[in-house]
């Protein structure tokens, strides 16, 4: 995945597979590795490039295009949602619905990193956390989940996790250990 910026939109995890696909392009080609000559004889690698946004994922562990592409658009979906930042007014901030169904009252997010709706929930997470100035205990207060817990689904995902680090640091402050 490549693509640095900060995008300033995130309508695009609301669109469907195909619709998200339509703004990509896409590019097929020999993928390596184990599988014999099928493999070295079939295009099942896939790269695709969202062209509104600049980034860029692969997919080519299988030897199927069919669950390459499937695998690249989430990841696409999961690039974005790193990447796609929306401006929140905190005085008026409440959890969405769909992030509300996974707090438990425990105050941890329980969602499986698998979980067609885990893109979207680390966006508005994200979201939260950039609105109160890359501060753990503010997000985590926000959201209405302690501070712990919101430290641990960060860590779960080794991207989200590095994501949030390059946020703190380039807001000037030390990385979450």
């Amino acid at each position: 995945m490549t693509g640095r910026l900060e995008i300033e939109d995130n309508r695009y995890l609301s669109l469907s597979d195909d619709a998200l696909l339509a703004q990509c392009g896409v590019d097929v080609f020999r993928s390596h590795g184990p599988g014999g000559q099928k493999r070295n004889k079939t295009s099942s690698g896939l790269r695709l490039r969202h062209h509104p946004t600049g980034l860029v994922v692969t997919a080519r562990e299988d030897r199927s295009q069919h669950v390459n592409k499937a695998r690249a658009v989430r990841r696409l979906r999961k690039a974005i949602a790193l990447h796609a930042r929306r401006s929140i007014d905190l005085q008026r901030y409440t959890p969405s619905s769909t992030l509300a169904c996974y707090v438990g009252r425990d105050g941890r997010i329980s969602i499986s990193i698998r979980n067609p709706e885990y893109s979207g929930i680390v966006q508005e997470v994200l979201d939260v956390f950039a609105a109160c100035g890359m501060k753990v205990r503010a997000a985590a207060d926000s959201i209405g989940v302690t501070t712990s817990h919101l430290v641990q689904l960060f860590q779960r995902d080794p991207a989200l996790w590095k994501r949030v680090n390059e946020m703190r640091g380039s807001a000037g402050y030390k990385t979450l250990r």
